[in-house]
């Protein structure tokens, strides 16, 4: 546990060295749970969400996208629910005056619990060698499976509780786990109560005539609305997708953990209109094309794992979290969900609106059923970026930092570097550079040694460093370095272009899915 919150520590210092993370006015003493994308940052974002626009989008010629005003007229919010279920379980600590989410709490507990398991794999890993069957010691070792029974009675009972809103039997769950206060050791709980997330706004010149209304929490809902007018001007036809990125905003009252729970986030999200009876099909197929995505970065695939719901969302009829690896443990990255066809519905019902679709093959008019994936872009960007930190031991004794972004989403794709600033290389650097910024973003430093300039470079994330010496003035040849082999090799000026674009090609990452 320490080492994953020193990993954690560490990555929110090299996010802000590097140019990628701020806290939100910071000269103010900063807004909790609310941050600012720097320089770097806001590159990464892009890239990752152009990267799933195109997976998502571009590549489906079923699917088109749309981007839906973030204020919306206040009765979306109580047709979709939100307005009398958008709530979290908090529960009060009366010692330490700290708040927390009850289920939370209770997660954590069982992710102790999960370490344990761990533990005794890697144990059982060192004492068989090549001989350790993983799968057939979690199924067979007694304390294992003794364990992973607990886990599965404390989340299968908090799941049903939750379902009921039976906030007395979470108190008493908790208390019967003797959950202490993370920061105190207190154990002086408060009942639960549920607490609604929404921000509320108004619309109008002046207080007596404002209307009350809503930052959207979720992106979803603005394509729900839209159905029909993208379904008959696209001439859409069943199945169909609409995908939409966008801010959302919620009063997460436990924000916590750097950009993993924000109070303002962007989602990228993609309702998927099907045939009903044809849910339980594209939501399978829809597990394992996102799956596909997330692996197609190569970030490993034992930091992934589903984890189907045990408590379901009124709308849904199943539902499944992509989990990802991150320094404080697996933690959703992405959601998949069956949300039947409540969604049209409830709007259809509310504004009195039809909210059908006409299957001209059947003759007949009916309510679609909705898969949705919905994945939050700044749970994938810290994904990324925790991933891709590492501290790696040299050859020569030394170490250094790297930031191994996958380079399809680095910042920068290539640093040009002119050994020295004199005898004309700054000029055919310069000349690289304007010549690679039409297809790529690449970056210039001519500021101290070329090593260190080099290990700037690793830290940065950057994929390569093209390096101008003399003798590219006798042979227009230059240096290319590789971020992760730090191998250098000797290539003409003119091979620059076709050799990054090979690697940083959308084509040749999305063709791995």
């Amino acid at each position: 546990m320490a080492k994953q919150e020193d990993q954690f520590k560490k990555v929110l210092s090299h996010a802000k060295e590097y140019g990628y993370v701020f806290q939100s006015s910071e000269i103010y003493d900063g807004l909790s749970a609310v941050y600012d994308y720097a320089q770097n940052g806001v590159e990464l974002k892009k890239n990752i969400r152009d990267y799933w626009w195109k997976a998502m989008v571009q590549m489906h010629e079923n699917i088109v996208g749309i981007d839906a005003s973030i204020l919306m007229h206040p009765t979306t919010w109580k047709a979709s629910g939100h307005v009398d279920a958008f709530n979290d379980p908090l529960i009060d600590n009366k010692d330490s005056k700290k708040r927390y989410r009850a289920d939370v709490l209770i997660e954590d507990y069982c992710a102790k619990i999960e370490a344990k398991i761990n533990k005794e794999v890697n144990k059982a890993a060192k004492r068989f060698g090549e001989a350790f069957n993983k799968e057939e010691f979690l199924a067979t070792n007694g304390r294992v499976v003794g364990y992973q029974e607990k886990i599965n009675t404390i989340l299968s009972r908090m799941g049903a509780s939750l379902e009921k809103e039976d906030l007395l039997d979470v108190k008493a769950l908790i208390e019967e786990l003797e959950i202490a206060d993370p920061l105190t050791g207190s154990r002086n709980w408060t009942e639960v109560k549920q607490f609604n997330l929404m921000f509320g706004t108004k619309l109008g010149a002046s207080a007596d005539t404002a209307m009350d209304l809503y930052l959207r929490p979720e992106t979803a809902q603005g394509i729900f609305v839209n159905f029909l007018n993208v379904q008959k001007t696209g001439r859409m036809k069943i199945p169909f997708g609409i995908a939409q990125t966008g801010k959302a905003f919620r009063n997460e009252i436990v924000a916590r953990q750097f950009i993993f729970r924000m109070r303002e986030f962007e989602q990228m999200e993609m309702q998927f209109f099907v045939k009903p009876g044809t849910q339980k099909d594209w939501y399978d197929q829809w597990k394992t094309t996102r799956l596909k995505w997330h692996l197609s970065l190569g970030m490993g695939a034992e930091n992934y794992r589903f984890h189907d719901h045990d408590k379901l969302a009124h709308y849904a009829d199943a539902a499944a979290d992509i989990e990802f690896k991150f320094p404080f443990g697996f933690k959703e990255l992405e959601g998949i969900h069956s949300r039947t066809d409540f969604d049209l519905k409830a709007h259809e019902e509310f504004s009195g609106k039809k909210l059908q679709y006409f299957d001209h093959e059947e003759n007949k008019s009916y309510t679609p059923y909705v898969v949705e994936t919905s994945i939050g872009l700044d749970r994938m960007f810290l994904a990324v970026f925790s991933n891709s930190l590492q501290e790696e031991a040299l050859e020569n004794g030394t170490s250094r930092t790297v930031l191994k972004l996958p380079p399809i989403l680095a910042p920068y794709k290539a640093a040009i570097l002119p050994l020295v600033k004199k005898d004309g290389l700054p000029e055919v650097a310069r000349k690289i550079m304007d010549d690679l910024k039409w297809d790529f973003n690449v970056f210039y430093d001519e500021k101290d040694a070329v090593g260190k300039r080099y290990r700037r470079q690793d830290a940065a994330g950057t994929p390569f460093c093209i390096t101008v010496d003399h003798q590219t003035l006798e042979d227009n040849s230059v240096t290319i370095r590789h971020r992760d082999t730090m191998e250098q090799k000797r290539v003409k000026i003119i091979e620059l272009k076709e050799l990054i674009h090979a690697e940083v090609a959308v084509k040749n990452w999305l063709q791995r899915m």
